[in-house]
């Protein structure tokens, strides 16, 4: 991964209530003093993951009050995706929505594999750990990377 100074970045997945809120977050808490950081999906969902929210909070990070958005809709709200130095895609759908705009502007697009937990687990704390293992995961590749 690259050294270069990043001062905005967006991460996108499939329908921004999972992985990319959780890497928002992380991201924040970690870095959010000196990059601007945001999230999005490919196709939108209305909630925010309970069980994201619930790993979060075992690391200090607050998902709660998260609105899942759209590329669609940040743009809508005036939000211009060129204008971020950096676009992490979490998801390989999200990944190639993300390459439709270098069609237009000069971006840099990462793919992070990050396993999606939602279908994983039959009990609570099987979920738990599957989302676990998500947050894990991106936690170390924002580390890496910032």
């Amino acid at each position: 991964m690259s050294s270069e100074k990043i001062q905005s970045v967006l991460f996108c997945c499939d329908l921004n209530s999972v992985r990319s809120p959780m890497a928002e977050g992380i991201c924040k808490l970690y870095y959010g003093y000196s990059i601007f950081v945001q999230s999005a999906g490919v196709l939108s969902n209305t909630e925010i993951d309970p069980f994201a929210v619930d790993v979060c909070e075992e690391i200090g990070v607050t998902l709660k009050k998260h609105k899942s958005r759209t590329f669609k809709e940040m743009e809508a709200w005036g939000d211009d995706i060129s204008s971020f130095d950096l676009i992490i895609a979490l998801s390989p759908a999200s990944q190639r929505h993300a390459l439709e705009y270098t069609r237009y502007f000069s971006l840099k697009i990462e793919y992070w594999s990050i396993l999606d937990p939602v279908d994983i687990g039959d009990t609570r704390n099987a979920k738990l750990n599957a989302y676990r293992t998500t947050r894990d995961q991106i936690l170390k590749n924002i580390k890496k990377r910032f």
